[in-house]
């Protein structure tokens, strides 16, 4: 992939006309609410972090060699993972030079969603003020788009911000309709599909035996696509399996048991309707947006904000993602819906720290407040979830990050204009 258009400034935050950028060093958050997540809330609670890690977690820490942070009525959580954005990988959305996140060809599983991330996109400071922290970079287009990459929203380069986690994304094969639009017929439908299904199988099969070669120490033709998959065939990387319609969802279950492949299911937007049949399958879930409409006519208005919760009830380790890009801010919100509409706060939670760090296997460094583990954290008024809710301060591994970004900048330059109108004589 190529690099997208890089801005090196905007990485630095405005305060009171002086510029600012992230800075490590050994901060107290005093007397706050922790919610750890993996444990009881701890009221009256200080944070100690230093050296990238919470070094402790207690009441009347030492303030030596440190700065403080008054806490106090304030509420202190882990910081938020989002499970699956384009954040990084686009710029604006209608200017293809600033999009990234699809290469050329229906097979590209060596296409490395890290490398075109950009560190200084606009969209990054404006969604960690947020209190999302960390979000899966996710290439699309195609049966294999490439290989998507947990980052960190802060660092100079790509690979500063890399979280620990690679993932080839598949796209299931589709028997749904693409929209309430799709005018094509049922038997053209199911044709597509099974010509889909062929193409996959061929592939899988290629990669199978090229693996298979490869083990037995056969010297091949360069084939990066299915030296890559070969990887996923070993089990060296998961397979990110996109499957929404619930025939699709079951064929997607049948296919990874079959295939014996290490996978996590993504999209899953009616997974309420096979939920029991996901929970039996083991296979952890990545499901939103929660901000979304029903997948059919006939379903209730309320089908995606219930869909995570169903799936929760039924034994499914839900994640939640915004799957979107400049708005990839609102995935507290996603999570709020679907604490409102069945999940509850605390399962939701789960869903956007400690389950997504467990399902990409970082949950020793994040997801929950623990002695130990990276400092990557917020500081909020209240819950997160709700709109009235402020968010005060954001830590990734250790870096205070500054609370602004383009958008809070330019609402500070015109709320108050200096010269004014009237002071141009215009009224």
């Amino acid at each position: 992939m190529s690099f997208a258009l890089l801005t090196p400034t905007l990485l630095w935050a405005q305060f009171d006309g002086e510029f600012v950028k992230p800075r490590s060093g050994r901060f107290l958050l005093q007397n706050g609410t922790v919610y750890t997540v993996s444990g009881p809330i701890l009221k009256d609670t200080d944070v100690l972090l230093d050296g990238g890690k919470i070094l402790a977690i207690g009441q009347n820490l030492s303030t030596e060699g440190a700065e403080v942070i008054d806490c106090s009525g304030l509420s202190i959580y882990p910081g938020l993972v989002d499970g699956g954005s384009r954040l990084g990988l686009v710029e604006v959305g209608s200017l293809a030079e600033t999009q990234d996140y699809q290469e050329i060809g229906d097979v590209k599983p060596n296409m490395q969603a890290l490398t075109a991330v950009n560190p200084n996109s606009v969209a990054i400071p404006v969604t960690r003020v947020s209190g999302v922290t960390t979000t899966l970079a996710m290439p699309s287009g195609g049966l294999f788009p490439g290989t998507a990459a947990l980052i960190n929203l802060n660092g100079y380069t790509p690979d500063q911000m890399y979280a620990g986690f690679k993932g080839v994304v598949l796209n299931f094969p589709s028997s749904a309709r693409r929209s309430t639009w799709d005018r094509r017929s049922d038997e053209d439908i199911k044709k597509e599909a099974d010509l889909a299904q062929k193409s996959l199988n061929e592939v899988w099969e290629k990669a199978t035996l090229y693996h298979e070669l490869t083990e037995k120490g056969a010297t091949l033709t360069y084939y990066p696509e299915m030296e890559h998959l070969a990887k996923v065939i070993a089990g060296e990387l998961p397979l990110l399996v996109e499957a929404n319609a619930a025939q699709d969802i079951l064929n997607a279950i049948a296919w990874i048991k079959e295939k014996k492949v290490r996978a996590i299911l993504t999209g899953v937007a009616e997974g309420w309707r096979v939920a029991e049949e996901i929970a039996k399958s083991g296979l952890p879930v990545i499901t939103g947006p929660m901000l979304s409409i029903p997948t059919r006519q006939s379903d209730r208005y309320d089908a995606a904000y219930t869909n995570p919760g169903k799936m929760a009830k039924a034994g499914v380790k839900v994640v939640i993602r915004s799957n979107d890009a400049e708005n990839t801010r609102n995935l507290p919100f996603n999570a709020g819906f679907a604490a409102a509409y069945g999940m509850g706060k605390e399962e939701a939670l789960k869903a956007v720290t400690l389950n997504a760090a467990e399902v990409f296997g970082v949950d020793d460094r994040m997801g929950s407040i623990q002695e130990g583990k990276d400092a990557t954290l917020l500081v909020a008024t209240g819950d997160p979830f709700e709109t009235r809710s402020q968010i005060q301060h954001v830590f990734i591994q250790g870096y205070r990050v500054p609370m602004s970004n383009r958008q809070i900048r330019l609402y500070q330059e015109f709320l108050e204009r200096s010269p004014g109108l009237e002071a141009q004589g215009t009224k």
